[in-house]
C-alpha cells in the first residue's frame, strides 16, 4: 500500500521497535517538550503554593492534580485532534504513543511531591520545600537547554547561553507568579 513518504504500512502498523528513525525521534522531541511544558506550569503552581496558604496535604494534593489534569487535557485534546483529522478514534500503537508521549506530565510531580514529602517529615518546611522544588526545576530547564545547545554542535558556550534562556523562562514564570501575589 502507497503512503505519503513511501511504499509500505503506515507508521502505526508497524510491529513494536519497528518505527523509522524519524518517527522514533518526533516522539522524543514531543515527549521533551511536554516535559517542559509541564515543569514550566508547575513552577507556577509552586510558586503560588509557596504563599502559605496550602497545608502539607493541601499542596500534596494540588500538585498532583495539577499534573493529573495537565496529563487527561492532553489526552483528551490529542485523542479528540485524531479523530477530527482521522475520522476514528486513536487506538493500538497510536493511542500507546499518545500515552508515552505525554507521561511527562504526569512526571513533573515527582520533585515537587517528594520536597513536600521531606517538609512532611520535618526536614524543612513547606515553604521551603516549595521554592526548593521551583528551583530544581528551574534547573532542569538550563540542562535541558545546554543538551540542546550541545546537540546543535555549538559547543559549551552555544549550550551554556541556551541553558541560561531556558532557565530564564522558568525564572521569569516564577517572578510573574510572585509579583501576582498568587
Amino acid at each position: 500500500m502507497a503512503v505519503e513518504h513511501g511504499e509500505g504500512p503506515p507508521p502505526e502498523d508497524l510491529p513494536p521497535g519497528e518505527l523509522p528513525p524519524e518517527a522514533e525521534v518526533g516522539a522524543l522531541a514531543e515527549r521533551l517538550k511536554e516535559r517542559i511544558y509541564a515543569t514550566i506550569t508547575m513552577i507556577a503552581v509552586l510558586v503560588g503554593l509557596s504563599a502559605g496558604h496550602a497545608g502539607l496535604a493541601g499542596a500534596l494534593a494540588t500538585v498532583l492534580t495539577t499534573a493529573l489534569g495537565l496529563w487527561l487535557a492532553t489526552v483528551v485534546a490529542d485523542q479528540q485532534a485524531h479523530r477530527t483529522v482521522h475520522r476514528r478514534r486513536a487506538t493500538g500503537r497510536e493511542l500507546r504513543r499518545m500515552l508515552y508521549v505525554s507521561s511527562p506530565l504526569l512526571s513533573c510531580a515527582v520533585g515537587p511531591a517528594v520536597m513536600i514529602g521531606l517538609a512532611a517529615l520535618n526536614v524543612f518546611a513547606l515553604s521551603t520545600a516549595l521554592l526548593t522544588a521551583v528551583g530544581l526545576a528551574i534547573a532542569s530547564l538550563f540542562v535541558w537547554g545546554c543538551v540542546g545547545g550541545l546537540r546543535m554542535g555549538g559547543g559549551a558556550l552555544a549550550a551554556v547561553v541556551a541553558g541560561l534562556l531556558d532557565a530564564a523562562v522558568g525564572l521569569a514564570v516564577a517572578l510573574v507568579k510572585a509579583s501576582a501575589g498568587h
